[in-house]
């Protein structure tokens, strides 16, 4: 990727404009880790990106943003020429968003922005020749970085951002309110990098974190929930979180998981501490690249304890919580508007993480009804973290894991032995009791009994009589 970016600057370079790589790829590149993607800067106005590259999408253009595709000159069609300005502009993708989409380098033109009034997008764009004023409107100084491909990748610093780099710092550029005041996300921005990073927030840059927390909520809650599934699956998620807590974010993007904090448990299950040091303990465990469902899971397993929290004569309770935690999880997918698939299987995590403890006295068909939920991975890996995190008795995990795995397929989603169809044939009458019929049927399949469709016949007119 990074030998197409340069490819895009050398063309830019030799049609008489300024060009050089910005961003999180400089900053990347100078911590010695791999870009993710590519960010070209040039004084080039969009206009003119957009007729010296093909098949561009002007995702942005009114902020000076196309996407230019992954080609080398050698590659394309007309080596970089003759579609006219945006052949294919976003009538052809609708859906790419600048910084999404890992085909394209996202060219921007040089600019001075002027006031945010909807905290998110400037009032007015002028476009700039000058690279030092381009950075000044940019978040931190890590970020603010310019780099030369072609002349030996060298770094144009105009805010400090190398030394900030050297001592792990997150600071705004300039005035970090106003910086803020731009675009509210960058709260959120601010404690990702320093977790992911292990960096520090710089003491003026927290402080003006924590006087704005409340006006988070003026940003987008599709934004807000993409910002926070990166601090879950990027493998720091315990420390962004913490620092979302201690920023005053937590409480004002997700209340339910700031109710956490000082609800205890029972010392004998949970000697770790109460439902917030709890699940920081499962959120130190999600990986890198962990799945968003899992990690999400993993954050809301416990969400329902604060709302049903109580002191027995026995030990602390916590009554109905699994069911109630399900339906916060379905509120707060909801309110960050997360696809229905994505909502379904986050909302079975929550709703099935304390079936294990029954594993060992459920029925055969209990048992294997249970392995063969949807993603069963996932639901085994939150047990085995939440053991971990508590008790750290993996013996259940255990004896589930190796039941998965001696257990052929087949046996835990077995070919059924009689369709509804065949109830018809034996007089039965389609209604409720089709389903109680091929339920029973499939248990006792489960369960060993039933092995042929013959036997199938004989249990069901044994047991059922035709409807009448």
């Amino acid at each position: 990727m990074k030998q197409h970016a340069t490819n895009i600057v050398r063309e830019l370079r030799n049609r008489g404009f300024q060009a050089y790589f910005a961003g999180g790829c400089v900053r990347d590149t100078l911590l010695g880790l791999a870009p993710a993607d590519y960010d070209v800067a040039t004084d080039a106005k969009p206009s003119e990106v957009m007729r010296i590259f093909p098949e561009t999408y002007a995702v942005g253009a009114q902020f000076g943003v196309v996407l230019v595709p992954l080609k080398s000159p050698a590659e394309a069609k007309e080596p970089w020429m003759g579609q006219g300005p945006g052949s294919a502009q976003s009538e052809a993708e609708p859906n790419i968003a600048p910084g999404e989409h890992p085909n394209y380098v996202e060219v921007a033109t040089l600019r001075n922005d002027g006031t945010y009034t909807d905290g998110r997008h400037p009032d007015q764009v002028s476009y700039s020749k000058d690279p030092q004023e381009d950075v000044q409107r940019r978040d931190f100084t890590i970020n603010g970085l310019l780099m030369d491909p072609l002349d030996g990748d060298r770094v144009l610093d105009f805010v400090g951002g190398r030394d900030d780099l050297k001592a792990g710092i997150v600071r705004a550029i300039g005035d970090a309110e106003r910086r803020f005041a731009e675009d509210k996300l960058r709260m959120l921005r601010a404690a990702r990098f320093a977790a992911r990073f292990g960096y520090a927030i710089e003491a003026e840059t927290f402080a003006a974190i924590q006087r704005l927390a409340p006006q988070i909520e003026q940003v987008s809650r599709e934004r807000v929930r993409d910002e926070l599934t990166k601090m879950l699956t990027e493998g720091h998620a315990r420390r962004a979180f913490e620092l979302l807590d201690r920023t005053g974010l937590l409480k004002e993007v997700l209340p339910e998981i700031d109710r956490m904090h000082g609800v205890e448990q029972p010392p004998e299950f949970h000697p770790e501490g109460d439902v917030w040091i709890h699940t920081l303990l499962l959120l130190e465990k999600l990986p890198p690249k962990v799945s968003r469902t899992l990690a999400w899971g993993a954050l809301l397993h416990d969400v329902g304890k604060p709302p049903t929290f109580r002191v027995a004569p026995d030990r602390i309770r916590f009554d109905g919580h699994v069911e109630v935690g399900v339906r916060m999880t379905e509120e707060i997918a909801r309110r960050l508007h997360f696809s229905n698939e994505d909502t379904r299987q986050i909302a079975a995590l929550v709703a099935n993480h304390m079936r294990f403890a029954d594993a060992r006295r459920m029925k055969e068909s209990t048992l294997k009804r249970f392995m063969r939920l949807p993603k069963f991975d996932e639901h085994m890996e939150l047990h085995r973290m939440d053991c971990l995190s508590s008790y750290g008795n993996l013996a259940l995990y255990d004896f589930v894991r190796e039941r998965r795995q001696q257990t052929p397929e087949e046996e835990i989603t077995p070919k059924p032995l009689l369709t509804g169809e065949d109830l018809i044939a034996l007089g039965y009458k389609p209604g409720p009791q089709f389903r109680e019929i091929l339920s029973a049927t499939e248990d006792a399949q489960l369960e060993g009994t039933l092995h042929t469709r013959d036997q199938a016949i004989s249990f069901v007119l044994s047991q059922f009589l035709p409807a009448r």
